[in-house]
């Protein structure tokens, strides 16, 4: 019994120097409370050198007039176990709201729109997190990752003609540099299948109806359903 003690003993004081990757930390109870023990959990799904591909469906939550709905393309590449980069194209398609058609009834005006038409761009991927859940009695593996990146936006908008209430609503086309932010949840339900929750965040600057010389920064939210494969 002592040299199973000491065994425990000198294991937890040579792994307290090992930095966690998939190494996760267990107190055990019937230890003195100052010791602990960090065991090894396998790894089912690896990322290191794999490639993957997903098709998403889209819901954007920016615009105040329009119901904006979508799909993602995006495709990427981890070299490390945490650290991977990642392109993406999304699609937009816009549709008038009963915010926009109540404004035009009761206040017989014209709303200021920007509407998205497409974003595409590239991102560092860094994915510290993974873990495993039982849902009745199956047990599923996620990760957790966050990212960051450039993109291109294009974008709609009334913004030269909304403020004469004589004239029509005419959109333009504008394009802009932006940078992107986005958190991913990916739950692994076969060997090289996924789904993935993503909330993706895109700024970009562009003026409005108040300034329409001067650029404001803008942001604009979008949350992703996808369904995708690794290899």
């Amino acid at each position: 019994m002592k040299l199973t003690f000491l065994a425990l003993a000198l294991m937890a004081g040579v792994t307290n120097a090992a930095i966690a990757g998939e190494k996760s930390l267990y107190d055990f109870l019937w230890l003195d409370p100052d010791k602990k023990v960090y065991v090894l959990q396998n790894k089912i799904h690896k990322k290191e050198n794999t490639f993957y591909a997903d098709v998403g469906f889209l819901s954007n939550f920016t615009s105040k007039f329009q119901d904006t709905r979508g799909f993602q393309l995006k495709a990427g590449h981890f070299f490390h176990e945490e650290w991977g980069v990642e392109l993406f194209y999304n699609k937009y398609s816009n549709q008038n709201n009963d915010d926009y058609r109540n404004v035009r009834l009761i206040n017989q005006a014209e709303p200021f729109i920007r509407r998205m038409d497409s974003s595409y761009g590239a991102l560092g991927i860094w994915s510290p997190f993974y873990g495993k859940i039982n849902t009745f009695n199956q047990i599923m593996y996620f990760d957790w990752s966050f990212g960051a990146g450039m993109a291109r936006v294009n974008t709609e908008s009334n913004l030269k003609n909304v403020r004469n209430p004589t004239q029509d609503s005419k959109f333009e086309k504008e394009s802009r540099m932006g940078g992107v932010a986005k958190t991913n949840i990916k739950l692994h339900f076969k060997e090289n299948m996924h789904i993935g929750l993503e909330y993706m965040n895109t700024y970009y600057r562009a003026p409005g109806p108040k300034s329409p010389n001067a650029d404001k920064l803008r942001t604009n939210t979008d949350v992703i359903l996808s369904v995708g494969f690794s290899f």
